[in-house]
């Protein structure tokens, strides 16, 4: 307790000497590793926060778009229809629950115009499912018609499975084969669907193969035996197995399925490779710690006549040693802090800086046709691709932002830390009779 009173008192003479030290080390090579050092931090940190921004922007869209139109937060099946009454009043009365709708599917073969085909997932959804659940109404955007259930024989498709069928709003569409109960055939040309409306997602897989219609619908042509699921969303979505466990103690037989459970493959896959994305992004500071570890170790060796002096005069080495630890602190905030504002902007701006790529890219492809190629440079178009990547709007997570930043900062401080422990190593005696 003594060292630790006599530490915090000292801090007045150790901050005097760093900033000292700073002031001298302004000039010449040491002025020039701090620069390089601080703006290693800046470029980092400032890198790190906007591709982790770009990639939660990305990652969330489609994660977003499964859980409100596909998986839900959590799968309830094993229900009696006879029950589906009672059970989502209770759902409604949860307050954890957001919303509860049932549904059914089967999967098809589904037959457009011209006889073209394509193999689609078949969901049956109560016909005013937009109205009370505001998550599927964001995700399931309307890109052509309307998302309107309400007359029998309704469809919905997804955008690139209505491009395989080759139809619009207006045509119709068969389920030739569809799979459901013992009750209900199999093969069948008399499924025929008037295509409402066109939607896309955030997720590639689900506007290739979902389509919808409503739950009379599914009740006629799936049979009897095809099973009714409940999709419930939840206000948290942490508090899934929780939910999960109140709602089969209530009902006996029903079986919750987590969203978590549901995709495990498919969002363990984003975890890793979001993962490995900052290990090696988290290289940089590696770099730049041995660069100021380095130049941290240069110092200590050139301030021995310094150092003996403060030994001298009564200064402890754990005391000496904070001095060159406290400039590797200011040097890491003075890197961290710019990177972390560049970082914010950078990703808050980043649809701009898609299409200012797309406008370079475009333009340096037409300089270099124009010179080897100038009959090609007629067919030349920008990519679409940065305006498909323009309008995902990166998402910032504070916890990843105030992570990514301390890293800057420490990574400096404790690169500074094992660069002076040769302070600790150094005798008054021995540097005097050195110099």
């Amino acid at each position: 307790m003594k060292d630790k009173g006599r530490f915090f008192n000292s801090l007045g003479w150790i901050f005097f000497v760093s900033r000292r030290f700073s002031l001298v080390d302004k000039k010449g090579r040491s002025r020039v590793n701090s620069i390089l050092a601080s703006l290693g931090i800046c470029f980092g940190v400032m890198t790190l926060i906007t591709v982790i921004s770009v990639m939660n922007g990305f990652q969330m869209s489609f994660i977003d778009s499964i859980m409100e139109i596909s998986s839900y937060h959590l799968r309830v099946s094993g229900m009696e229809r006879e029950a589906a009454t009672e059970f989502q009043m209770k759902c409604l009365e949860n307050p954890e629950i957001r919303s509860a709708s049932p549904f059914m599917e089967a999967q098809s073969l589904m037959i457009g115009k011209n006889g073209r085909q394509s193999a689609a997932l078949i969901r049956a959804i109560p016909s005013d499912l937009t109205q009370i659940d505001e998550g599927f109404k964001r995700e399931a955007n309307i890109w052509s018609g309307d998302f309107n259930l309400s007359e029998s024989g309704s469809i919905v498709l997804g955008t690139e499975l209505a491009r395989k069928l080759g139809v619009r709003p207006g045509n119709t569409v068969t389920l030739f084969a569809l799979s459901g109960g013992n009750d209900v055939n199999l093969i069948s040309t008399e499924r025929v669907f008037k295509v409402r409306g066109i939607f896309r997602s955030g997720y590639g897989d689900i506007n290739a193969s979902y389509a919808f219609i409503n739950l009379e619908d599914g009740f006629k042509y799936f049979g009897k035996d095809s099973p009714l699921l409940y999709g419930i969303k939840l206000y948290d979505t942490n508090s899934d197995s929780k939910t999960a466990l109140q709602l089969e103690n209530q009902f006996e037989g029903i079986k919750c399925e987590s969203w978590k459970e549901f995709n495990r493959s498919f969002f363990g896959t984003l975890k890793i490779e979001k993962n490995m994305l900052f290990m090696l992004v988290l290289i940089i500071f590696l770099v730049v710690a041995v660069n100021i570890f380095n130049g941290m170790r240069r110092r200590v060796y050139e301030r021995r006549e310094e150092i003996s002096v403060l030994m001298a005069f009564g200064g402890r080495k754990h005391e000496v040693q904070s001095i060159f630890m406290m400039q590797g602190f200011l040097t890491g905030v003075k890197g961290a802090i710019p990177g972390l504002i560049l970082g914010l902007l950078l990703s808050v701006k980043m649809s701009g800086i898609f299409m200012i790529m797309s406008k370079i890219v475009y333009y340096v492809q037409l300089f270099a046709l124009k010179l080897f190629s100038p009959e090609n440079a007629v067919f030349l178009r920008e990519n679409p691709m940065y305006r498909i990547y323009a309008n995902i709007p990166p998402r910032i997570f504070l916890g990843e932002v105030f992570f990514i930043t301390l890293f800057g900062i420490f990574a400096a401080l404790f690169a500074s830390a094992a660069a002076s422990r040769e302070v600790l190593n150094l005798t008054v005696s021995e540097v005097m009779r050195d110099e």
